[in-house]
């Protein structure tokens, strides 16, 4: 989705400015909330995207009459930087929150059938509002929910700030804590897989451990789900274009940065096609590895170390239907291939039939197959999972694949992921890469974007806006 007040390359006779300019390279979630907040210091801002639009790895598409997601993103409660982020571009009503978490988990592998369970809140304090739902569970065996709940405890233990956690993987510490490999499926990957994008045994314990802390052992409510109730680029390209033009940022898609310097005097020399940018400050928003090819020698003091944050994949598989056949929202699976499941037709402005998003993280297995294997896979689980489809005509089929959809949360990455600030004076990184705390997500990118605008505006000398979300130190 574009907007045509946009331009689409660099004037040439556009001047350098002097005195407090930034660059800012990436219109991913990082980008934007960089640009905004250093705009709304005061700051002449000038946003490059190589895209045809903002939004970075969460964006949408047409396809026919559909409007189409890349991928099912959610948040939670706990997430209050991207929650600010929302609000600063006018976008909270389309993304609304859950009054309460509450996930339907459809098990089709029991021997007596398909059965329903639910993971839900109560209104308890902590860690009281989730026992009801796991005392009554009904994909783990009662011996097995009381080691939940005992795993749980020693989990809300754990020091986040103790850098050993890193070198651990989550899989180890369950098993060593009485999980059985039934309890991590039907539990801990379930909300692991959709967060981390890795199984427990892949992930390292630190930003597992932070996972499960913040998002269901911390407030009551935490853990509940908010999902855009409009096509992802209504939010992420239209809507923060537009805070992007209200707050005085020159944006600039389809340009590529090919490199970046310095001057005599010290200033930053940006180079695109055909036209070069100066400036005090430049915040890199862009993948890792890119960052790497950009980054002036001497910034980092191991920038090999960016190359060896590796990617994990998410699979999405769309299937339109000629029919109603899902009543609720959302679900998940258990005893399928099949993880989650959307349904994305009003978003998409469907207007006959059902369409529903199959959301399938840590893909590695599958994101290259073909779309007819795909198929053959899929819809069968699916008429499993639903006995509505399998009187249902589909419509349409198609996957999406992100093949480096986010950093794989492997143990020891956290070593790996550095700070905003560089050894260059004036240069930034942001991106939900960088050393958040927190695994690949959307808060991970915004909090990044603020802490690296942090940085600049406090070498600067400008002072911080007021209303920016305020970012407490990793652990």
């Amino acid at each position: 989705m574009t907007d045509g007040t946009q331009s689409e390359g660099l004037p040439a006779d556009v001047p350098a400015r002097a005195g407090r300019d930034a660059v800012v390279v990436g219109g991913g979630l990082a980008g934007i909330t960089a640009a905004l907040a250093l705009a709304d210091a005061g700051v002449r801002v000038t946003l490059i995207e190589g895209r045809p639009r903002l939004g970075g790895l969460a964006f949408s598409f047409q396809r026919g009459e559909l409007t189409v997601d890349n991928g099912q993103h959610v948040y939670l409660r706990c997430c209050t930087a991207y929650r600010w982020f929302l609000d600063r571009i006018e976008g909270t009503a389309l993304a609304p929150l859950q009054d309460r978490l509450d996930v339907p988990v459809l098990d089709v592998d029991k021997p007596e059938g398909r059965r329903l369970g639910r993971l839900r809140r109560d209104a308890l304090p902590v860690p009281l509002h989730l026992g009801r739902s796991l005392a009554t569970y009904p994909h783990l065996s009662l011996a097995e929910r009381a080691r939940v709940g005992r795993a749980a405890l020693a989990l809300k233990g754990l020091d986040l700030a103790d850098p050993s956690l890193d070198a651990q993987d989550f899989g180890s510490w369950l098993t060593a804590h009485g999980q059985s490999a039934r309890a991590i499926e039907a539990l801990w990957d379930l909300v692991g897989v959709a967060t981390l994008n890795a199984v427990a045994g892949d992930a390292s314990l630190g930003l597992a451990a932070m996972v499960f802390k913040t998002g269901l052992l911390s407030e009551p409510g935490a853990a509940d789900i908010g999902w855009a109730h409009v096509p992802l680029g209504e939010l992420h390209d239209r809507l923060a274009r537009k805070a992007l033009d209200s707050a005085g940022v020159r944006t600039e898609i389809r340009t590529r940065v090919t490199s970046i310097s310095t001057d005599e005097n010290g200033r930053w020399i940006v180079q695109v096609p055909g036209e070069t940018l100066e400036a005090d400050t430049v915040v890199l928003a862009v993948a890792q590895r890119e960052a790497h090819d950009l980054l002036p020698q001497g910034a980092l003091d191991a920038p090999e170390k960016l190359l060896d944050i590796t990617t994990a994949p998410i699979l999405n598989v769309h299937v339109v239907y000629d029919r109603k056949v899902l009543d609720k929202p959302f679900f998940a699976a258990l005893g399928t291939p099949v993880q989650w499941v959307f349904d994305r037709t009003d978003a998409s402005g469907l207007r006959e039939g059902q369409y529903l998003a199959l959301s399938q993280s840590a893909a590695q297995d599958e994101i290259d197959a073909p779309v007819a294997a795909l198929r053959e896979r899929y819809l069968p689980e699916l008429e499993r999972l639903l006995p509505g489809t399998r009187g249902a005509e589909v419509k349409d089929f198609f996957v999406t694949r992100e093949r480096t959809a986010t950093f794989a949360p492997t143990p020891g990455v956290g070593r790996l992921r550095p700070g905003a600030r560089t050894r260059a004076p004036g240069l930034y990184l942001a991106g939900a890469w960088t050393a958040t705390g927190w695994p690949a997500t959307m808060e991970s990118a915004v909090r990044s974007g603020v802490s690296a605008a942090d940085a600049a505006l406090a070498a600067l000398g400008r002072p911080r806006p007021r209303h920016l979300f305020e970012v407490e130190e990793a652990a």
